[in-house]
């Protein structure tokens, strides 16, 4: 049974009564979960637990393209993230030859998302 769809025979008695209440996360497209998958075995064990121990935590990336800059400072743009992705920035290492055009384009997608 859906969200909310065991409220529905009570509405009837109630016009003009509305579901209010209940969100889900809308479903992820088959690009954003594989972005998905790759920022679980590529991304998160230093954007979410830092599990290297690193001195100097790797920033968050939960709604990463809500802000007008990346945490680095530079444009949060795809263009953007693809190249420190890929380049390296600071303490981050070159992901270059690690993902495809394919993959980079999914981990953008998921990102988008704001890592739901």
């Amino acid at each position: 049974m859906g969200c909310g769809a065991w409220m529905l025979p009570f509405f009837g008695l109630l016009p003009g009564a509305a579901i209010t209440g209940c969100h889900s996360a809308p479903r992820l497209t088959p690009q954003q979960e594989e972005g998905k998958h790759l920022y679980a075995v590529r991304c998160a064990h230093c954007h979410e637990e830092n599990d290297l121990n690193l001195k100097k935590v790797p920033p968050d990336l939960h709604g990463v393209f809500k802000h007008a800059t990346l945490p680095s400072g530079g444009p949060a743009t795809d263009a953007e993230v693809t190249r420190v992705v890929l380049g390296g920035k600071n303490l981050m290492p070159r992901f270059a030859g690690r993902f495809s055009d394919e993959q980079m384009a999914a981990l953008i997608a998921y990102l988008h998302t704001g890592l739901q």
